[in-house]
């Protein structure tokens, strides 16, 4: 269950077209600036807070030769639990269609390519998040599920098909940076994943400001409105 204070903070920040939150993330490593990242957070079924949550994102990263381009799209129940997953991924100049689908004791991901169709089925466990290691907007799941003390939530990586049990602690308000300037945001720490520790930062209303993953150097800040 999302806590009471972010759920309320999410029922305030509604519009009549059912979007919650909007943003562009600017990821860096060290100072350099390396991948844009929007996302926008809407109700399953617009004008009914009690239908779950659908997440949108696409991370566009760039370097030598094609960009990579991964487009998620996961769809939560109301009690934040997965229930359908569609993720486009562009890299290298070739595409590949991923589908995921909870079922009794597993998560079954389906992937369609030119030439390949496969699936995969990756053991379930409680509280599934599904996130990946370039999309940092899906780290907003996982800190959803943070208390003072420390939780356990099993974690998806679609495009690997890997499962991880990441470890989510609430450290509370702290004192960070926003895009260089002083910020006062809730600090999640998210441990036992491939990359890392994972930092999210949250407003007070609950809205995704920031992301760290620091033994990649990386850094995921929200543009100003």
């Amino acid at each position: 269950m999302i806590p009471f204070q972010i759920a309320a903070s999410l029922v305030l920040l509604q519009t009549p077209t059912g979007v919650i939150d909007q943003g562009i993330l600017v990821v860096r490593r060290d100072s350099q600036e390396i991948a844009r990242e929007t996302f926008h957070l809407l109700e399953r079924r617009p004008g009914d807070p009690a239908s779950g949550w659908l997440l949108d994102a696409s991370a566009r990263w760039s370097g030598p030769g094609f960009a990579t381009v991964l487009a998620p799209v996961v769809e939560l129940t109301p009690d934040s639990a997965p229930a359908a997953l569609v993720f486009d991924v562009t890299a290298n100049g070739k595409s590949q269609h991923i589908t995921g689908q909870p079922g009794p004791g597993r998560f079954t991901l389906r992937y369609v390519a030119p030439g390949l169709e496969r699936a995969r089925e990756v053991a379930a466990g409680p509280q599934i998040v599904v996130v990946d290691d370039s999309v940092f907007s899906l780290y907003l799941f996982a800190a959803w599920h943070a208390r003072a003390t420390p939780s356990l939530v099993t974690a998806i990586f679609p495009r690997t098909a890997g499962r991880f049990t990441l470890t989510v602690t609430d450290r509370g308000v702290e004192a960070t940076t926003l895009n260089r300037d002083p910020a006062t945001l809730r600090h999640v720490l998210i441990t036992g994943g491939p990359i890392g520790p994972v930092h999210v930062w949250l407003d007070t209303e609950g809205r995704l400001m920031k992301v760290e993953a620091p033994d990649q150097t990386l850094r995921a800040e929200r543009l100003p409105a």
